[in-house]
């Protein structure tokens, strides 16, 4: 596997550290201009920031389940759902991204380890069927990269972007 994808997986927790760095309690949970556009999507940063912590979870599970069983069946779930009820907005951000950080470095060297043939180890999503690790871990990589940008996006509305 390529060696940068297994880099950038590494280092999103602290993309998405700098992402919100600077930003006050009050900025995470604020609600999002309703002239921000489409890119600074629905939830707030807070919402944003927790939803990247569960979506971590689930995916780095996936992840190991693909290497370590034949063919894991890979449960997808309603991430709109988890917002409302899982009470985002009383969680830390930073806790959050420091436990994304901490895990994505860990399972990182698991990743570096892997042998040329476990990268085609397959899992099958009970939505979108069949996966390999590699094209999944090009998945989590782009979704972190996809959610800072609104998180971007939504700084810009704010007028609190980053320099």
């Amino acid at each position: 596997m390529a060696r940068d994808l297994i880099d950038q997986y590494a280092g999103g927790g602290e993309k998405l550290s700098q992402a919100i760095r600077g930003l006050t309690r009050e900025d995470l949970l604020a609600a999002v201009p309703g002239d921000a556009g489409p890119q600074a999507g629905k939830w707030t940063i807070q919402q944003v920031v927790i939803h990247c912590l569960d979506s971590e979870m689930v995916s780095t599970d996936r992840l190991k389940r693909m290497i370590a069983e034949e063919n894991p069946t890979l449960i997808g779930y309603d991430e709109n759902k988890y917002v409302a009820a899982l009470s985002y907005n009383e969680q830390d951000a930073g806790e959050a991204v420091a436990i994304i950080d901490a895990t994505r470095k860990l399972f990182a060297n698991v990743l570096r380890h892997l042998p040329p043939s476990a990268w085609q180890r397959r899992g099958t999503h009970n939505e979108r069927g069949p996966l390999t690790v590699a094209s999944y871990l090009k998945e989590v990589v782009d979704h972190l990269d996809h959610h800072i940008g609104f998180i971007h996006a939504k700084r810009a509305a704010m007028g609190k972007e980053m320099w």
